[in-house]
């Protein structure tokens, strides 16, 4: 980094910084931020969730100066607030009905339907590729009839998804600790499901946090089946919190696993900060990924 770039580091942190409550300028601005260089192989995002002190315009401030790409989980109200600092919705949400009412059970998928070829049309309009969806709680049902229910609801949108370019996520959740009951809440059941759907718009929101309680293995079933995964999202094991060496997960092999896949899509960190300065977790975060 030469004087002037340094300069210019400095004052983009400085302006970030001061941009934040208070509570969240303790740190020096040089140490809120990080290297612009980043290796650029991985594209770097984030879940608004996770900052409920930040309104979208900050985290949008603070995502430009980690090197983020984009913001996850912003539907339509948001989206011009991410084009006003070039920013992207990395996974669009808004179509769904809650987590728990999926496509796994027939009563909901005329509502569901609706939504979605609504959605797509918006995704696609805006510029962007992907939009979240839910398998919804077992409530009972067997996950063969699940299965079969969400393939007759999947298949009434994904034709208008693959003529508008837009990619439907169904993300995993495990069903052990924070999502009991749900249905998709293995990487079997979802690979099948990408299987007898066998369309290109449609994957698997892989959140690392959930299948390691799931099932663990999480190099190998990567390794096996990223075909399959068009999305990835992080957090710590145990607790859903920073993802150093506080945790279980070895986060630098599991990008390098994903890296080697040839992945092109987006990580995006979703781990609930514990930290005095969340700011300064997600900075660690990022440059943790950044293999």
């Amino acid at each position: 980094m030469n004087r002037r770039e340094a300069i210019q580091k400095t004052a983009l942190g400085a302006s970030v910084a001061s941009f934040l409550p208070l509570s969240m300028q303790a740190k020096k601005s040089e140490e809120i931020i990080i290297s612009s260089e980043l290796k650029g192989n991985i594209n770097h995002s984030v879940c608004e969730w996770c900052y409920p002190d930040l309104s979208l315009e900050e985290l949008c401030q603070v995502s430009n100066s980690l090197g983020l790409t984009g913001i996850d989980l912003i539907g339509p109200k948001g989206w011009p607030t991410l084009q006003k600092h070039n920013l992207i919705s990395t996974m669009c949400n808004g179509a769904e009905i809650s987590l728990i009412k999926g496509f796994n059970h027939k009563v909901y998928h005329s509502q569901l339907v609706d939504n979605y070829l609504e959605y797509i049309d918006l995704v696609a309009d805006a510029g962007y590729t992907n939009l979240i969806c839910f398998s919804g709680n077992k409530d009972g049902m067997d996950d063969e009839t699940g299965l079969k229910n969400s393939v007759k609801g999947l298949q009434k949108i994904l034709g208008k998804a693959e003529k508008r370019g837009v990619v439907i996520q169904m993300e995993l959740f495990n069903s052990k600790i924070n999502h009991p009951d749900y249905m998709c809440d293995n990487s079997t059941w979802g690979i099948e499901l990408c299987k007898r759907l066998d369309s290109p718009n449609f994957k698997l929101l892989f959140d690392i946090y959930h299948m390691q309680i799931s099932e663990g293995d999480i190099i190998r079933t990567i390794q096996d089946h990223h075909l399959y995964f068009g999305h990835y999202h992080t957090a710590g094991v145990p607790g859903r919190n920073e993802i150093d060496e506080t945790q279980e997960l070895f986060y630098p092999a599991i990008m390098k696993a994903i890296v080697a896949t040839g992945f092109k899509g987006h990580v995006a960190q979703e781990f609930i900060p514990t930290a005095k300065n969340p700011i300064e977790s997600l900075r660690s975060a990022v440059t943790i990924c950044d293999v």
